[in-house]
């Protein structure tokens, strides 16, 4: 139904800024319609609009709860090329999407690069790395790099 009516709205020609399609594109994201969501995403541009870093946020997110952590990686290559950098919020989605798929040593890349530009890890994502840590599911001598 959610669906129906966005596009009623377009349609009827309102004025959709970026915010609506960051609440669409999640809403397919939650809804597991990842590839939904990514044709809206690359869309955008088409509609006049460009993807903030929430947008890019979201769609790394959902790629990542998809397990498409390898296209969540691109995506944030694109956003930096695109000059959207990345935010705190952006670095610790993509090092959870990491964690959770079990890629552990490229979370720990991205944490160095997160601490490099002036970012820190928020809680949730420290409380992965330790109940990792107490698993044995990272290496140990990584932990230098998660310290920072």
């Amino acid at each position: 139904m959610a669906m129906k009516l966005f596009r009623e709205m377009e349609c009827m020609k309102l004025d959709l800024n970026i915010v609506v399609y960051n609440t669409v594109i999640e809403g397919l994201c939650i809804a597991g319609k990842i590839e939904s969501a990514s044709d809206l995403f690359y869309g955008l541009s088409a509609k006049g609009l460009l993807p903030d870093v929430k947008t890019y946020t979201i769609m790394i997110n959902g790629l990542c709860d998809g397990g498409l952590v390898t296209q969540a990686e691109k995506l944030l290559g694109d956003m930096k090329e695109k000059n959207c950098p990345p935010d705190g919020c952006t670095y610790n989605t993509i090092i959870r999407g990491f964690l959770n798929n079990k890629e552990t040593y490229r979370a720990v890349e991205l944490v160095q690069e997160m601490v490099d530009r002036g970012f820190s890890a928020e809680a949730w994502t420290i409380e992965l790395i330790i109940d990792l840590l107490s698993k044995d599911e990272v290496d140990p001598a990584l932990l230098p790099f998660i310290e920072k």
